[in-house]
């Protein structure tokens, strides 16, 4: 059974390289390793080691730290809003929603956020 930190350790993996553009292939060729281990980890099927870790975050370009991002909510086992999927990068919508976000212009899609920041408050 998977711990709930590599986890989402592998979801945060997935996250920045399908932010990035880039292929489970592409990332494992720069890493040194085969696809497969990349799919390991992003399940959190398989444990990251420190070392693979910080060569994954030099080939997405973030700091290690990046992975750890949000890891509270998970240890404290925090629930998600029941409207929420639990994993929002395998909601298609939400990944359309994501792609047509990063397209728009920076200072546009500044003004969107802070829109879409509102109305979720209002709600």
């Amino acid at each position: 059974m998977s711990h709930p930190v590599d986890v989402h350790v592998g979801k945060r993996i997935r996250h920045r390289r399908w932010m990035n553009g880039t292929t489970q292939q592409q990332l494992a060729e720069k890493v040194g390793i085969k696809f497969q281990q990349i799919q390991k980890y992003e399940t959190g099927m398989n444990r990251v080691s420190a070392s693979r870790l910080w060569d994954i975050a030099n080939v997405l370009g973030v700091p290690v730290s990046f992975f750890f991002e949000g890891i509270e909510a998970v240890t404290n086992n925090a629930e998600l809003t029941a409207d929420m999927p639990s994993d929002i990068l395998t909601d298609k919508e939400a990944l359309e929603l994501l792609r047509s976000y990063y397209a728009i212009p920076e200072n546009q899609r500044r003004r969107l956020f802070d829109l879409a920041r509102v109305l979720s408050e209002a709600a």
